[in-house]
């Protein structure tokens, strides 16, 4: 018996959903899956996100379209089609980012000093030299945290890139 094929009169529509990394539970480095824990605009619990980003972190914004599945193991999830990522602006999201792990040197008690002292990713970026004035960073530490953002951004450029088609693709060149 021959089942009929989804078309786009029977496939689910698109849905976007947006909002603030708040647990990164898995990622894949290899082949860019995802199973992140959003607080989605206008919803009131964390959201579970599947899909692939080359690179993801707590504390990032994250905007993605696909639809809302339920899976029998792990109940209703959004199985994003298309998922991006980009660097928090307010000082709570920089310093759940900069505490995440991701960026070498760069703890929850050395996140909460960066932030306090106003140092935002344009300062890591445009100035690295002020990062010295906030304790405990010194020449080595702040060079290791220029280089941390510096790789991290590499990989979110190349993952916008309309010639990295796949997610594995867009992570290999950091390695």
């Amino acid at each position: 018996m021959a089942f009929p094929q989804p078309t786009s009169q029977t496939a689910a529509p698109l849905e976007a959903l947006a909002g603030t990394v708040e647990r990164v539970t898995y990622h894949n480095a290899e082949n860019g899956f995802a199973v992140l824990k959003v607080q989605a605009r206008g919803k009131r619990d964390l959201v579970t996100v599947v899909g692939h980003a080359a690179s993801v972190m707590e504390g990032e914004w994250i905007t993605a379209s696909g639809s809302w599945v339920s899976d029998r193991t792990h109940g209703v999830q959004f199985k994003a089609q298309t998922l991006s990522a980009t660097p928090p602006t307010g000082a709570q999201g920089i310093e759940k980012y900069l505490a995440s792990g991701q960026m070498r040197g760069i703890g929850p008690a050395m996140a909460k000093r960066i932030v306090s002292a106003e140092a935002t990713f344009d300062i890591i970026e445009a100035s690295p030299d002020r990062l010295k004035e906030v304790s405990g960073i010194g020449p080595l530490r702040a060079s290791r945290i220029t280089a941390g953002w510096a790789e991290q951004k590499a990989v979110r450029e190349i993952q916008r890139e309309p010639f990295a088609s796949s997610r594995p693709m867009a992570t290999r060149p950091c390695r």
